[in-house]
């Protein structure tokens, strides 16, 4: 057996899936997985079925396209259509997300230059080949993806690439979990921390959190034993009555996590009050430009009129978001909306909680 079928294995999955039983406590577990990677593998893995029936897994605001709000959207769909000598470069997720009245893919059928890059580089290199015109990365993600973006700005700036610029749109992790527990309106037992962006921020950015609600938290990887082994250490640290924050994804996460990432992102952003889809403006949650790359600051250097942002009326990925409902909660799951015709951020990314409902429970769920 090699490495990787190994964290599949379906036999060290059931022994893991009964070592969780056997730590289930009388009453009912809830426990919320705050990345949209572990929730799409949650559901491809099956992992719900293993579990005792009083364990109930809540999605969290962890998919950074789905906490994208619309005003934000909607000045990317504004700056696109500005001038033809504007390129409006984002993630492919990005394209389909509806705006207050539009979408980036909408406006592109319009004729504005919007296309998808996987990374900011190609956005800089799109820069370079094209001198004449005006190329702006829609940055959105979190600590896992903005140290790629600060880089790309370093180099820029370097290159004395003029025509590049950023609509800086990423958000900070621990605050948000913050704002869950501050609202009190959802019962969390535990958290299955995210795996990618502790890679960045490392085991101890969540140490605070642990202490200050007395949670037990775990970080996760993305296999089914991966998942199993941090649902198992959450169970054994409930039935303890202790509340750490276990590193069970110690190949990938240290405990001070990516220095050299970390600042990264510390040259080229600070941390400022930012709004999420759901949630509202958290302090301290977002990043913006220092003064010295304000130069690359897209929103300083488009000036221009953005409608007032609004929310479709029937659709509740706000409250997806907060785990305060579950997908088929919602009236416009799995009738108007869906992947094909999404009507809210959730059914649109690839980690959007109501795109894995649809995918693996259909309207059934």
């Amino acid at each position: 057996m090699n490495e990787f079928a190994a964290f599949s294995d379906r036999r060290l999955c059931q022994k893991l899936a009964a070592q969780i039983a056997e730590q289930m406590p009388p009453q009912p577990v809830t426990l919320m997985e705050v990345c949209g990677t572990h929730t799409m593998a949650i559901f491809q893995s099956g992992l719900r079925d293993l579990l005792p029936e009083n364990v109930t897994l809540l999605s969290g605001p962890g998919c950074p396209v789905c906490v994208t709000p619309n005003q934000q959207i909607d000045r990317a769909i504004a700056i696109a259509r500005s001038s033809p000598n504007v390129c409006l470069t984002t993630f492919g997720d990005m394209l389909r997300v509806p705006g207050s009245s539009s979408s980036l893919e909408q406006a592109r059928a319009q004729g504005a230059d919007v296309r998808v890059v996987y990374s900011a580089l190609d956005a800089l290199a799109i820069a370079e080949r094209e001198p004449q015109t005006v190329v702006v990365f829609f940055g959105i993600g979190f600590e896992t993806t903005t140290p790629t973006v600060a880089a790309s700005v370093m180099d820029a700036q370097c290159r004395e690439q003029r025509n590049y610029c950023v609509l800086a749109a990423h958000k900070i992790m621990p605050p948000a979990i913050q704002a869950i527990f501050e609202s009190r309106k959802v019962k969390i037992d535990g958290l299955l921390l995210p795996g990618h962006v502790s890679t960045i921020i490392g085991r101890q950015a969540y140490d605070w959190l642990a202490q200050t609600y007395r949670k037990p938290c775990a970080i996760a990887g993305f296999t089914p034993v991966d998942i199993l082994q941090a649902i198992l250490s959450l169970m054994k640290q409930i039935a303890s009555g202790v509340a750490l924050v276990e590193n069970c994804y110690a190949r990938a996460v240290q405990e001070t996590g990516n220095r050299a990432a970390q600042q990264i992102m510390a040259e080229v952003f600070e941390v400022c009050d930012s709004e999420w889809r759901g949630l509202g403006v958290i302090p301290q949650s977002g990043l913006q430009f220092r003064a010295a790359y304000r130069a690359f600051d897209a929103s300083a250097r488009f000036d221009l009129p953005v409608e007032p942002p609004r929310e479709h009326p029937g659709c509740r990925c706000g409250d997806i978001l907060r785990g305060a409902h579950l997908p088929p909660d919602c009236p416009l799951f799995g009738n108007a909306c869906t992947p094909q015709t999404p009507v809210g951020a959730c059914m649109v990314s690839s980690e959007g909680t109501c795109a894995a409902y649809y995918k693996y429970r259909k309207r059934g769920a």
